[in-house]
């Protein structure tokens, strides 16, 4: 692999940026008693949330690759640092959805809402059809990543 090919650079910078990522997630989950995995839900969550996808443990579970006792082991340990809550579905009382608290979001814009306008701020220097080229690069990334995980 060529690493001055410009398409393995981008290979390079998106692996960088992951890496740069995640050791920001796993700061934020020492530093709250978290595991990774619960930042990876409360992720999920609040991903679910904001496209209006109303989320259950059977789907946290899904994304998470998780089975349904680690679902619940992972849901009851989020609930009780107050960082999730389950309420009955009013459309079909037998389903449980999970919401995020307050509190989660808060802890999550104190450590990364730095980071999150240093992102915002270099995408700024951008023209919109750069960055709507940077949005389907990444979209594409992220598709590619998913088929391989399912194959």
């Amino acid at each position: 692999m060529d690493g001055q090919n410009p398409v393995m650079e981008l290979v390079h910078s998106l692996r960088a940026v992951t890496v740069e990522f995640d050791l920001l997630g796993a700061e934020f989950a020492a530093r709250h008693g978290l595991h990774p995995t619960d930042v990876r839900a409360l992720i999920h969550l609040l991903d679910a949330a904001r496209a209006g996808t109303r989320a259950t443990p059977g789907w946290l579970g899904e994304q998470l690759r998780l089975n349904s006792a680690g679902t619940t082991a992972l849901v009851d340990r989020l609930e009780r640092l107050g960082l999730v809550r389950r309420s009955r579905d009013t459309a079909d009382r037998r389903r449980v959805l999970l919401d995020v608290e307050e509190k989660a979001t808060e802890l999550g814009w104190s450590f990364f809402g730095p980071v999150i306008g240093e992102v915002v701020a270099a995408a700024e220097g951008f023209e919109a059809d750069e960055l709507e080229t940077v949005r389907r690069f990444l979209a594409a990334v992220l598709e590619s990543a998913g088929r391989v995980r399912s194959a």
